[in-house]
């Protein structure tokens, strides 16, 4: 039989990262041996499912390049890849509602018309006494005459599983090893709601066999799951699939799980302040609301938004919890198909590490070509509003000399809004109020050698970067200076920042013209302040 995943996102919040690694285990494994990975929508609860966010669970997957396979045509209103699903579990509640009531003819489920404060005194009971709860199944209909009876008094009912009271199953799970668990202590869960809506545990089942899933690849929280799972579908008569129940990513530092709700006590890391701010940071600029339930690095939406790499982060991801061996760290997406396996990964949380994540973004994007980096930075400018039309300068050929000038301190395509002060007209160029003070008002002859250099560089020909270097040197041998009392003057008052890339590519860049106006515009203000 064919290998064949799913991962089964539910509406209710935007994409955790924790989630996007259970998908890339689950995609890699499928895609190793040749076989599907299914997407599937667990939108049965509606009271729960917040319809924004989908969309970003979605595009998240399109955009990591996490490719699922077949899916209806989708309904109306329902989100598509264009010419395959996902499959969304609203819109099979026929055959949830097929299943619940083969349960019940078969007895391995009952209609419950408990009400929900006898349940609760119950577990009170259990609870007191010091035993595990089990229901009384007081209330539950065995004939159509006792479901009468109890709708005649006004209740309503659930359906229950009718779970043995003894026996062991033992679960041979392929990350986990062998699992016991003591029927007699699982609850008679409840697979049907008194609406008649199907609860997740019965629909995963009832879809996981339509859809002929063979691995259920997914995180460890829901191996309490399992046994409940295993009952239903045994009571089915579906054929029995593998579990692999994966360690959970853990907060940085921690062994406690990552969630997307605790963003302010994660920010007291200092890796994890220092890459969510850098994500505010190109975010404000790119107009994005940073909400923090919407904009964390806990959220994969982050990532793209600051212009991440979508093989950078599932490289990262690819070692949370997994091991080629002690010193590979790098590898691309053939070569994570090829190497991965269920059989390395380690039962421990693995610690979500900002640090070790934003350094296998920088290695990446030392690997992207020149053009291709130009391009997708030239597209962030345009969403932050930086290039105009026209713009104040060629684009494409801007940018290109940027990115050759910056190098490495381009880590993601956000760091190109660094450069701003290159795009925006000379009048509009903001100055660093400490760089301003410290570097042009404090040194007494900073205006006066701004202005004779000034002039130097009217006369210079060719204005390219190999020639104002020299240009440069000659001027400071001439007035008998160090270099420091002119060049980092020069820098604020081209740029307005105390730092950058290259000062000679950036006057080539800015152009003779515009480098000219701001040394102008800069030594009036000085003028202007006294």
């Amino acid at each position: 039989m064919s290998v064949r995943t799913r991962f089964a996102p539910s509406p209710t919040g935007f994409l955790h990262i924790g989630g996007v690694r259970t998908a890339l285990f689950n995609w890699l494994f499928a895609r190793q041996h040749g076989g599907q990975f299914l997407l599937r929508v667990d939108d049965t609860d509606e009271q729960r499912n917040v319809e924004a966010a989908l969309e970003p669970i979605l595009h998240g997957f399109e955009w990591l390049g996490l490719d699922w396979d077949e899916g209806p045509e989708p309904g109306p209103g329902k989100r598509s890849r264009g010419d395959a699903g996902p499959y969304y579990q609203s819109q099979r509640n026929d055959l949830y509602a097929a299943a619940v009531e083969r349960l019940l003819a078969s007895g391995h489920a009952y209609r419950d018309f408990s009400k929900p404060d006898e349940s609760q005194a119950e577990r009170d009971a259990a609870q007191a006494a010091g035993e595990p709860f089990v229901a009384s199944r007081r209330f539950a209909a065995e004939t159509e005459a006792e479901a009468q009876r109890y709708l005649a008094e006004g209740r309503t009912s659930v359906v229950r599983l009718k779970m043995p009271r003894a026996g062991t199953l033992v679960l041979n799970d392929l990350v986990r090893g062998e699992v016991r668990f003591d029927w007699a202590r699982e609850q008679d869960h409840v697979i049907q709601r008194a609406d008649g809506s199907p609860i997740y545990h019965l629909a995963t089942v009832v879809d996981d066999e339509a859809m002929a899933i063979t691995h259920v690849i997914r995180a460890e929280e829901h191996l309490s799951n399992t046994p409940r799972q295993v009952f239903i579908a045994a009571s089915l008569g579906y054929r029995p699939l593998q579990f692999a129940h994966l360690p959970y990513v853990a907060e940085p530092g921690s062994k406690n799980k990552l969630s997307k709700r605790k963003l302010d006590k994660y920010l007291k890391n200092r890796d994890f302040a220092s890459l969510n701010e850098y994500g505010a940071r190109i975010a404000q600029r790119l107009g994005i609301e940073a909400a923090a339930e919407t904009f964390n690095p806990v959220i994969v939406d982050f990532y793209e938004q600051t212009g991440f790499l979508p093989e950078a982060v599932l490289n990262y991801l690819l070692l949370l919890g997994w091991s080629f061996d002690d010193s590979r760290e790098d590898f691309t997406r053939a070569e994570m198909i090829e190497s991965f396996s269920l059989e390395r990964v380690n039962k421990a949380p693995a610690s979500f590490d900002p640090a070790k994540l934003l350094n296998f973004q920088e290695r990446s994007m030392q690997l992207v070509p020149a053009k291709q980096k130009t391009a997708r930075c030239v597209e962030v400018l345009k969403r932050a509003g930086m290039l105009s039309d026209p713009p104040p300068c060629d684009a494409a050929q801007t940018v290109g000399k940027i990115v050759a000038a910056a190098g490495d301190r381009i880590r993601t395509y956000g760091d190109i809004l660094d450069y701003d002060y290159l795009f925006v007209p000379d009048d509009e160029v903001v100055y660093d109020s400490k760089a301003w003070e410290k570097r042009l008002v404090k040194p007494a002859d900073a205006a006066p050698l701004l202005a004779k250099f000034r002039d130097t560089l009217a006369e210079a020909s060719p204005f390219d970067a190999a020639s104002l270097e020299t240009l440069l040197k000659s001027f400071v041998e001439s007035q008998g200076i160090a270099i420091g009392q002119i060049i980092h003057a020069l820098r604020v008052a081209v740029t307005g920042q105390a730092v950058g890339f290259g000062m000679f590519e950036t006057l080539e860049i800015l152009g003779q013209q515009r480098s000219l106006a701001r040394i102008d515009m800069t030594l009036r203000r000085l003028a202007a302040a006294g």
